[in-house]
């Protein structure tokens, strides 16, 4: 990586703390960006804090998508971000209204220390809550000096006539002087004592007045008087679970001087109860997408918050992660749920990207995705145990020519739905970009029948085929194919069955080909040198083969 001269001077500058009080009073505002850059790659926490404490703009954006081989902030220096921004409420020399920090956040355990999706959550809302009591003590303080100021006033008035008393008609000519003196100062005139508590007390209930003559929906008259207050506004995403809940609760209900915003959601082990209290104190403009997993919340719990979702005007990512839906069970009253669970879905106009995963709803895929109101360009449906009919209706669905990425992986495919699945592969091969059919069962006569239409989706950039029952015969095939789609950048190739130790199935399925144990006795390494010189001798050398399921990431190729 090649850094720029603005870069290896910031490096160079960050570096030396001792000299910052020297060049923070001088240092362009045009330049801070680079400067807190500089201290975050360098790891200087106390760097990061002086810049941002001083922030000279008026939106602060960090995180977002990473380059390849680049690490996540460090905890401290995230800490000291955090720290910075509260105490900027106080510095006059803060312009900093908008913190972003959308993806800033790391793997747990990763390296350089970086702060994980919930860690960073907990520390967000501990920061909002201690900006509250923060701000109530300096209230505090400002109203007791208040009314200390007026007490010795008072009783300066009080000598004062007393002392004008003893004096006669001189002494109170005297006092009326001295009023008008007084008054011309400032100090008592009536603006001047609603200051701090009384000034506060004023201002609420002037805008509660002007609150009730404002035009808008009830939920934005309640956003625009909440942030009357607001002097930053933090947007980031926030990671909830049983542990955090109560704490990113109260951060959402406290009105202060920092306004929490989320961008995405992602909640873990909650209950419905506690999902909708969330869903009803985030701010209705920012949240972009919602990830539930490992709830308990069953067909009605979803049908009953997707109306809360739908107040949600930009929302556009879904997500669902065993989340125990179980159409395969006799409930009655099953019909009239998925019903309302169809309207609930027609109701979120910007849907974009839908996710379900291990929610066992064979036969119905038809009822979920014919009421979206707009075709959806991520669709992942591992472990749905699709039926025939399913696949039936996705190939020829309104969905299909729209999208860029696909995942099927643990459905079963035989020959009944090789057909369904060209059809899909023909009428997405414009547009789709990943493609995953891990551990779909696929055998070297299944493959064979879908690589001629694998073959024909030229604008796929990733494929995935991993833990599918191939032979080394085949899985040069499948090579020879890929080396003749001019985007493909990665594949994610099965081992072939050879690879194996013996006493392994016929027709072995993924959880039994992802236990059995590879034979050491061979060499592994042949299979991938032998996959490299197909090649090399179809002249590609900018398409990575892996056969790594943990470690392979799509979005590598983007």
């Amino acid at each position: 990586m090649v850094h720029s001269l603005v870069s290896l001077c910031a490096r160079e500058v960050v570096s030396d703390h001792s000299s910052s009080p020297t060049w923070l009073r001088w240092v362009p505002r045009e330049l801070y960006g680079a400067l807190l850059e500089a201290a975050f790659a360098c790891y200087r926490p106390l760097a990061v804090g002086e810049l941002v404490q001083r922030w000279p703009e008026r939106t602060l954006r960090l995180g977002g998508r990473r380059k390849t081989g680049q690490i996540a902030p460090s905890r401290l220096c995230i800490q000291a971000l955090l720290l910075a921004v509260v105490r900027g409420l106080a510095d006059q020399r803060s312009a900093l209204q908008l913190l972003d920090i959308c993806g800033l956040q790391g793997d747990e355990g990763g390296m350089g220390d970086p702060m994980g999706g919930w860690s960073l959550t907990v520390a967000l809302c501990t920061m909002v809550i201690q900006a509250k009591a923060g701000a109530q003590r300096a209230q505090r303080k400002e109203g007791e000096r208040e009314r200390k100021r007026f007490s010795a006033l008072e009783r300066d008035l009080d000598l004062k006539r007393e002392r004008g008393e003893r004096m006669g008609v001189k002494g109170l000519q005297d006092d009326e002087t001295c009023r008008e003196k007084t008054a011309s100062k400032g100090p008592i005139s009536e603006k001047e004592l609603i200051k701090g508590v009384r000034r506060r007390m004023e201002m609420e209930r002037k805008r509660g007045i002007v609150v009730t003559g404002l035009k808008g929906s009830k939920l934005e008259t309640e956003e625009k008087e909440a942030d009357c207050e607001v002097l930053v506004h933090v947007r980031a995403d926030l990671f909830v679970n049983a542990r955090s809940w109560e704490r990113v609760r109260v951060a959402l209900s406290t009105s202060g001087p920092l306004k929490l915003q989320c961008r995405y959601l992602r909640v873990e082990e909650i209950s419905v109860t506690c999902i909708r209290t969330l869903l009803n104190q985030l701010p209705h403009r920012t949240l972009l997408g919602i990830d539930i997993r490992y709830s308990s919340l069953g067909v009605a719990g979803l049908a009953e918050l997707l109306p809360l979702l739908s107040t949600f005007p930009e929302l556009n990512s879904l997500r669902l992660h065993y989340c125990n839906l179980d159409i395969r069970r006799n409930n009655l009253g099953q019909e009239e749920v998925l019903r309302d669970l169809s309207r609930g879905l027609a109701n979120l106009q910007e849907l974009r990207q839908l996710s379900l995963t291990a929610l066992r709803l064979p036969g119905q895929l038809r009822v979920l995705l014919s009421s979206l109101p707009q075709p959806l360009e991520v669709l992942e449906l591992p472990y749905l145990s699709l039926s025939p009919a399913d696949l039936a209706y996705l190939s020829c669905s309104h969905h299909v020519s729209s999208l860029l990425q696909l995942d099927l992986s643990e459905n079963c495919l035989d020959e009944t739905t090789v057909p369904s699945i060209r059809r899909l592969l023909f009428q997405a091969s414009s547009s789709l970009q990943h493609l995953s059919l891990s551990g779909c069962g696929l055998t070297d006569a299944l493959l064979g029948l879908l690589l001629p239409s694998l073959g024909g989706c030229w604008a796929l950039k990733s494929l995935a085929l991993a833990l599918n029952p191939v032979s080394m015969a085949g899985l040069v095939d499948l090579v020879r194919m890929a080396a003749r789609m001019p985007c493909l950048r990665q594949l994610l190739y099965p081992n072939p069955l050879e690879d194996y130790q013996p006493g392994l199935p016929n027709l072995p399925s993924s959880t039994q080909l992802l236990e059995w144990p590879l034979d050491e006795s061979s060499d592994i390494s042949m299979t991938s040198n032998q996959l490299s010189k197909v090649l090399m001798d179809s002249g590609r050398s900018d398409l990575f083969l892996t056969c790594d399921l943990l470690n392979y990431d799509k979005d590598l190729v983007d």
